[in-house]
């Protein structure tokens, strides 16, 4: 049994969690789905830095956890290392990496499992076989709430 102060400490930390979350869910590049460009993403993929449609999210669930953990952006609770990884990462920068090689950036509307899982799967497209950084890629700065998390 948990004490009242721990889950004071806990709810505490959830509600900055969630605040940050939506914080990143409201920049433009994770307004659309990672994988298939939908609007709205409410779930993310947390060891890579997306954020995702439900529809997708079940593409990601059945690769397996160690390809992709998911989580529900508002019903699940997040870790702070694991809410830290989706603000230094973001679609744009997963995406910088994960279709560096991929000419169409579209992907097909039709058979996205098999499209998601060429992508994180057998990494078809990716960068490097070594993923990178984040800091490391693109222009953009998708570091500036990390001060949230401290």
């Amino acid at each position: 049994m948990s004490t009242r102060f721990q889950r004071t400490a806990d709810k505490s930390l959830n509600q900055k969690h969630a605040k940050i979350l939506k914080t990143c869910l409201d920049r433009l590049e994770n307004k659309y789905c990672a994988d298939c460009k939908k609007k709205d993403p409410r779930w993310a993929s947390w060891n890579l830095g997306i954020f995702v449609c439900i529809t997708c999210s079940g593409t990601h669930r059945s690769m397996g956890t160690h390809i992709s953990r998911v989580k529900s952006v508002d019903l699940d609770t997040w870790t702070p290392e694991q809410v830290e990884n989706m603000v230094l990462w973001g679609n744009t920068k997963a995406n910088l990496y994960w279709e560096a090689n991929l000419e169409n950036k579209r992907p097909p509307e039709s058979n996205m499992d098999s499209w998601i899982r060429r992508k994180y799967e057998m990494k078809n497209w990716v960068k490097s076989r070594e993923i990178p950084d984040p800091r490391t890629l693109g222009e953009q700065n998708s570091g500036d709430s990390v001060g949230l998390l401290i």
